[in-house]
């Protein structure tokens, strides 16, 4: 494609800075060799197989997916070791083993028996046993057994019992760190999130239940943590782009994250001391953001197109559809942003934000030097 420096995109668009992409693959990858378990990222974020192959470099291959459009997707780019790390909905089913028929291992979800009882009966009799996660809950209270209950156990059981299926092993996800405030708080969930996964899949052993896999991961706590003993894999996602929110509660600084939005001033309102941008809802998600941490975040840190110069104290205030209203307690700078200037935003939450795109302009040192498809759908 020819090249053109970011402030030549029409706008809006989504912008991948690709040296704060490749450093932050780099930094997650060396953490997870350092303490001892394979890394699977998950692509849920990015949605990309050019920036999953980015990913794994160094590492065993396989990737984790949200949808099967994901899968599909990574699939027909050479990926064939793929787990769908949300729980399986019944009418998914064929789909999922169709795929899974074409790869060497698509991995799936249950923490339900009635799930897993369809599971079964659709591939009792298969030419191969369909590997299968029991989804744990460690706290965040979204989805998962509970560790606690001696049900999970006795399901547990079942599930390595049934015809068709390979049970694997545990895979949860600290979904709760995202409440927390500080980075000291992130530690204390990655300690919790280790130790619970841990000793439930010691229980099931001991029952009789063979846990191969112990499968963690978000980035919060991954981002953090300096103990993994008994896990076998992490599942990061989120961290090859970071943003605003992961900034505000310590898993990452504001120039760690890899992706923003270019918008273009389109309007002055000087007596509000607000600026107008045509990237709005569809283009930020209306993720109201780590208001735990500051109740006034907004829906994004803005900086100049190229990210050299931040703009302190300027947040996207208001978001209606393809409109962001920008204001500041500080007079705003007209002559820095004059109309038609473009500007990068950060979004409190870069997957829902990237989601809205269908293609990423990566970018070095402020030059576009290609630009990358995204696998959207379902």
């Amino acid at each position: 494609m020819p090249r053109m420096r970011i402030e030549e995109l029409p706008t809006p668009c989504a912008v991948v800075d690709l040296s704060r992409l490749e450093r932050n693959a780099a930094r997650m990858a060396e953490r997870m060799t350092r303490l001892g378990v394979r890394l699977r990222p998950h692509v849920k974020t990015h949605k990309c197989a050019e920036i999953a192959r980015l990913s794994v470099r160094g590492h065993f291959g396989g990737v984790t997916v949200s949808t099967l459009a994901e899968a599909r997707g990574l699939a027909d780019a050479g990926f064939d070791d793929l787990t769908w790390a949300v729980p399986i909905a019944l009418d998914r089913i064929d789909d999922a083993l169709a795929l899974g028929a074409r790869v060497r291992r698509l991995a799936l979800l249950v923490d339900h028996p009635d799930a897993a009882r369809a599971l079964s009966a659709r591939t009792r009799g298969a030419a191969r046993r369909t590997p299968v996660f029991l989804k744990l809950d460690c706290g965040y209270h979204r989805a998962g057994v509970d560790p606690e209950d001696a049900a999970s156990v006795a399901f547990a059981r079942e599930l390595s019992e049934l015809p068709g299926l390979d049970f694997r092993g545990v895979l949860t996800h600290a979904g709760h760190a995202y409440r927390a405030t500080r980075r000291e708080e992130l530690h204390a969930v990655a300690r919790a999130e280790r130790e619970v996964t841990v000793r439930f899949a010691e229980r099931l052993r001991a029952a009789g239940a063979p846990a191969a896999e112990v499968s963690v991961g978000s980035t919060p706590t991954m981002s953090v943590v300096e103990d993994l003993s008994g896990v076998t894999e992490a599942r990061p996602g989120n961290y090859l782009f970071y943003d605003a929110f992961q900034a505000a509660i310590g898993s990452c600084v504001l120039a760690d994250a890899a992706f923003s939005v270019v918008a273009t001033v389109i309007g002055h309102a000087r007596a509000r001391n607000e600026l107008l941008v045509n990237a709005g809802a569809l283009a930020l998600s209306k993720d109201a953001g780590p208001t735990h941490v500051d109740p006034r975040c907004g829906f994004g840190a803005v900086a100049s197109a190229d990210r050299s110069r931040s703009f302190p104290g300027l947040r996207v205030r208001s978001l209606s559809q393809e409109h962001g209203e920008l204001g500041s307690d500080a007079p705003i700078d007209y002559d820095a942003l004059p109309i038609g200037a473009r500007v990068a935003i950060v979004p409190n939450h870069s997957c829902l934000s990237a989601a809205q795109f269908d293609r990423y302009h990566v970018a070095r040192d402020g030059v576009v030097v290609d630009a990358w498809r995204v696998l959207r759908g379902w």
